[in-house]
């Protein structure tokens, strides 16, 4: 029979709750019942849709501030009303963009949690409802609020775990079993946090496309922009990105074996495509054409293409300083994102509308740009920057005054002998965040701290954009391979994709944990050898496996 727990939701329940270096400002609960909801598995990355069906919950809200640093933190956890509706775990979520959360995206998320049974969470971190920084980022002009910062960046997410284990003690008389973590992007680079800095406070963590290096990345989405402005003095159109990006895809499609529209190989592609043999190629349909002019891919867009590709360069052009995007990317998409509502763009976004072509700078880049790195000051504004050394200054200015959020500390050892577990997977056709920054802290990690297989597994998903969306869909099996590896002792190997074909069909294929990749049996890759596979196998004669591969990254990344 079920033990119900309805009455227990009232602020008496939880008048023991206490934080260390904080001061509670009020908490508020409400029992929510008959709430049902659909939840799409795009909002939860490693886990699959699933139906919320009257759920009866006690949503407990809890205000605090940070003595003497003038914030207001908000933490809602949302707690199964019956014992048998509860799995004894507890289940935290991540934000996104400049969220925390407390937004569309973790309450998606958490509704997922409740259909799974687990006790649920999320924090705004104190910076309120909106989607962007300008509202917190500065106590004046020129003066970072340092403390709204720290919280987004750390914070919060120790405060989040210590109240959310409190309150499930106090509603249940026991603590969870097991705690987990989930999040995609800025939630992802929260995960990484967390084991970071904070190695006891999650048992698993499942850290996708994770905003690490934050310095790097919010300056490599401003990148190709530069190039633009200040270095070709030309906007292409987008569609001359669009070309060389198609052909891009047809140039390396087949390096993996399989033809699919789909870059695997995207290292052997940045190798070998040069995107200058198609200059002088017409342009069949232009989509920002204006007045139906004719448009050839120019000189200017094969250089755009290849800033987008190679990442950050010295001044002097001879080194990389961060990576960029993958062949085979979107370059030029111009999307309103779900998690945020900003808008969203890709490094090379154009608009042409005017007859004349003009930059679009990342929706994300330009605040932290503006409101950070030149704190408000218009003389240091992105749209002030008109050298590459001036750029190249200013992100090694973002580097000195923020590594604090950069969460790239790749010494996980306190994290591994814990008995933590991190699963994490990047769409190698993201253009958020590089991918190969992802498994450039995977590498990092790997040389730092033995036995890395025994705690952190990577995914790379060929043809996936960030945290979602492309031809490749996510790994809907990975946290529940988490949960096994946490609980059981049982390590992920491969773990299940759906991937879109050319003939418009979902086909099951598998991800492999980084380095491995996936290969088909019998394709061109080696595997077993014989003839490459096209659309024409069926699904139930082909067979991918897991091989070895020692690819690594080619280019050596200097300390900033």
């Amino acid at each position: 029979m079920a033990t119900s727990l309805a009455a227990a939701c009232v602020p008496a329940t939880f008048g023991n709750l206490a934080l260390f270096g904080a001061e509670i400002l009020s908490l508020q609960t409400n029992l929510v019942t008959n709430f049902s909801a659909s939840v799409p598995g795009v909002f939860r990355f490693t886990q699959p849709s699933t139906e919320l069906k009257e759920a009866t919950f006690c949503n407990v809200t809890v205000t605090y501030t940070h003595p003497g640093q003038n914030d207001n933190i908000i933490v809602e956890a949302w707690l199964p009303a019956s014992e048998d509706d509860w799995n004894s775990r507890f289940l935290a979520v991540g934000g996104g963009g400049f969220v925390a959360g407390r937004f569309v995206l973790s309450y998606a998320n958490m509704q997922g949690a409740l259909a799974d049974g687990y006790a649920t969470i999320t924090t705004d971190a104190g910076l309120g409802s909106t989607n962007e920084p300008s509202s917190w980022a500065l106590l004046s002009p020129g003066n970072v609020n340092p403390f709204n910062l720290q919280n987004i960046a750390y914070v919060s997410l120790n405060d989040e775990a210590i109240i959310g284990k409190s309150l499930i003690k106090s509603y249940y008389g026991k603590p969870p079993s097991y705690s987990y973590w989930n999040g995609c992007s800025q939630g992802g680079r929260q995960g990484m946090m967390l084991a970071q800095r904070y190695p006891t406070a999650y048992d698993g963590i499942s850290a996708a496309a994770p905003a690490i290096f934050w310095t790097e990345l919010f300056t490599t989405v401003a990148w190709t922009q530069h190039v633009m402005k200040n270095v070709l003095g030309a906007f292409p159109h987008m569609c001359e990105l669009d070309a060389i990006t198609n052909a891009a895809i047809a140039a390396c499609d087949a390096l993996d074996g399989v033809v699919d529209s789909i870059v695997a190989e995207t290292d052997a592609c940045l190798a070998t495509f040069d995107p200058f043999q198609l200059v002088g190629a017409a342009v069949p349909y232009c989509r920002d054409a204006v007045n139906g002019e004719t448009v050839s891919v120019t000189r200017a867009a094969a250089a755009v293409a290849n800033a987008s590709w190679h990442g950050i360069t010295s001044p002097d052009g001879t080194k990389q300083l961060w990576y960029g995007f993958n062949p085979g990317a979107n370059l030029t998409n111009v999307i309103s994102d779900p998690r945020t509502g900003a808008t969203g763009l890709g490094p090379a976004a154009t608009n042409c509308t005017s007859g004349s072509c003009v930059g679009l700078p990342n929706g994300l880049a330009l605040p932290w740009w503006n409101l950070f790195i030149a704190r408000g000051d218009p003389g240091l504004a992105f749209n002030a920057i008109n050298t590459t050394a001036e750029f190249d200054s200013m992100m090694h200015l973002s580097k000195q005054l923020y590594s604090h959020i950069n969460t790239d500390d790749a010494d996980l050892t306190e994290f591994r002998d814990a008995g933590g577990k991190i699963v994490s997977f990047h769409g190698l056709a993201d253009t958020t965040i590089p991918p190969n920054g992802t498994r450039h802290y995977f590498n990092s990690v790997a040389a730092k701290v033995s036995n890395i297989d025994t705690f952190y597994r990577h995914y790379e998903i060929p043809g996936m954009g960030h945290c979602f969306g492309g031809p490749t869909g996510q790994p809907s099996s990975l946290f529940e391979q988490l949960r096994a590896w946490v609980e059981n002792g049982t390590a992920p190997g491969s773990t299940p994709i759906q991937v879109t074909n050319l003939d418009g069909k979902l086909e099951d294929r598998i991800l492999c944990p980084y380095p491995q990749k996936a290969r088909l049996l019998g394709s061109d890759s080696g595997v077993v050898g014989g003839a490459g596979y096209g659309n024409s196998t069926t699904c139930s004669q082909k067979k991918w496996v897991c091989v070895d591969s020692t690819d690594g990254l080619n280019a050596s990344i200097p300390d900033l």
